[in-house]
């Protein structure tokens, strides 16, 4: 096992990864930019280091600085959490040379994963449902007029290295392709060097179902069920939850063989979720996160398992702790994400916390970084807290989210906080029938009337 380990992020998931490591008798190693020098998971690591300025690009995304913060302090290991590094297959493989353990998969599998056409193709031959559309990129606007035809309309426009909705376009008609298929390799090229494209067939109303799998490297797998995150805004999730409303014992069991069967066949190592649309009763692939989600919480809870701990556990090379027949989901959890943000725009609001209170009592788990006084940077993400909550059914699991959102102080900045009471009382979430497009939507009507 390791000895130390470096976390390559901040907020809270490095505090996160904090506390799986203090668990574990790991000691921890925290890097942080100047704008973060006081930032909570600095003050529970066992050691710190600055990487660099404010800016992500200089610090938390410089991949010399990171490695050299490791040699620095001895850590045998790097856990890149979410977002950054985190599935970059170039800084994996650098950690790989630098005989760094890489908390998560190879180098290898990230790079499969990280390109759309590349993991669509992948998945296919592994037996994985995927949606219908081109078999790979979409080179000339003539070419994408054919395709829509073939596939049909409406069809969207992806960038294979997309992500975050950016890159993505909607042609309804034939007479929408041009538009939409110069827009969308536009906006690839601008957000990620990259604007190869290629299209999928639209669904009309779909949910966001995505299903946690775990491998060992060493061709053993298991899934942990599927989170339902259909509830998002502009291909942001705001809700998710676990289970899924709409996915019944036998359907769990039959879609998270075929995603535990087939990263076992590639000989997946450690965290992550394979994600899909769902509609009518089919899943249809849309990729593969090779990381750790930011709901995974919700997963911990019905399952009782400590996904960060099983990383550090495989990356070490040791077997996995679990069995797939000793996983049984066991009631019902939510998580809503809070960002520092000015309803009704969702514009980003950094600033001082002026007074922070995080609700507690059963079933409450609040995973956040922040505290009295902590200044919001505005360098990064808006994501400032991540509330969790596990009943014994769905219901329970509502009035319970209900109660810690009365309970939840968070002043001196705006949030957006409020926004979730108002869509707890929503007939449809209520009963858990909604789509991705619903919660569009629902803000549409709530803040225009």
């Amino acid at each position: 096992m390791f000895q130390k380990i470096l976390i390559a992020n901040r907020g809270e998931i490095a505090l996160r990864i904090v506390r799986a490591c203090r668990e574990m008798g790991i000691a921890s190693v925290a890097v942080h930019s100047t704008a973060d020098a006081d930032a909570m998971h600095v003050r529970m690591a066992d050691e710190s280091v600055c990487i660099g300025p404010p800016q992500g690009q200089q610090s938390y995304l410089l991949t010399p600085a990171v490695i050299s913060a490791c040699e620095i302090t001895g850590a045998e290991a790097i856990h890149p959490g979410y977002g950054f590094l985190s599935e970059n297959a170039s800084f994996a493989q650098v950690v790989e040379d630098h005989d760094l353990a890489f908390i998560g998969p190879t180098a290898e599998h990230i790079r499969m994963m990280g390109d759309k056409i590349t993991a669509k193709e992948t998945m296919r031959a592994l037996g994985v449902p995927c949606v219908p559309g081109s078999d790979g990129e979409v080179p000339t606007l003539e070419d994408a007029q054919k395709m829509g035809a073939e596939i049909g309309y409406p069809v969207i426009v992806k960038a294979t290295a997309g992500g975050g909705g950016r890159g993505m376009k909607l042609a309804k008609t034939a007479e929408e392709m041009e538009q939409a298929f110069l827009s969308a390799r536009s906006e690839a090229k601008a957000a990620f060097g990259n604007d190869a494209v290629y299209l999928e067939k639209y669904l009309g109303n779909p949910r966001h179902i995505e299903i946690q799998v775990f491998g060992d490297g060493k061709g053993n797998a298991i899934h942990l069920g599927e989170r339902d995150c259909s509830l998002q805004r502009r291909h942001q999730k705001v809700f998710e939850e676990a289970p899924s409303p709409v996915i019944d014992a036998q359907t769990r069991a039959t879609i998270g063989k075929t995603c535990a069967d087939a990263v076992a066949r590639i000989n997946y190592a450690g965290a992550g979720t394979i994600e899909f649309l769902y509609e009518d009763g089919e899943f249809y692939f849309i990729e593969m996160n090779t990381r750790l989600q930011v709901e995974h919480p919700v997963t911990e809870a019905i399952y009782g398992v400590d996904l960060v701990r099983e990383q550090i556990r495989v990356a070490a090379g040791l077997p996995l702790s679990i069995r797939q027949e000793d996983l049984t989901p066991n009631g019902h959890a939510i998580e809503v994400r809070i960002n520092a943000e000015r309803l009704p725009q969702f514009i980003p609001c950094p600033g001082q916390i002026t007074a922070f209170h995080a609700p507690g009592g059963l079933g409450v788990r609040m995973d956040s970084a922040l505290y009295n006084g902590y200044k919001i940077p505005p360098y990064y993400d808006s994501l400032i807290a991540k509330l969790i909550v596990h009943g014994r059914d769905r219901p329970e699991a509502l009035a319970r989210l209900d109660r810690a959102l009365g309970e939840l102080i968070v002043d001196g900045v705006d949030t957006t906080v409020d926004l979730f009471p108002a869509l707890l009382r929503a007939a449809d979430v209520q009963s858990g029938d909604y789509s991705i497009h619903w919660l569009e939507k629902w803000l549409a009507e709530t803040y225009e009337s």
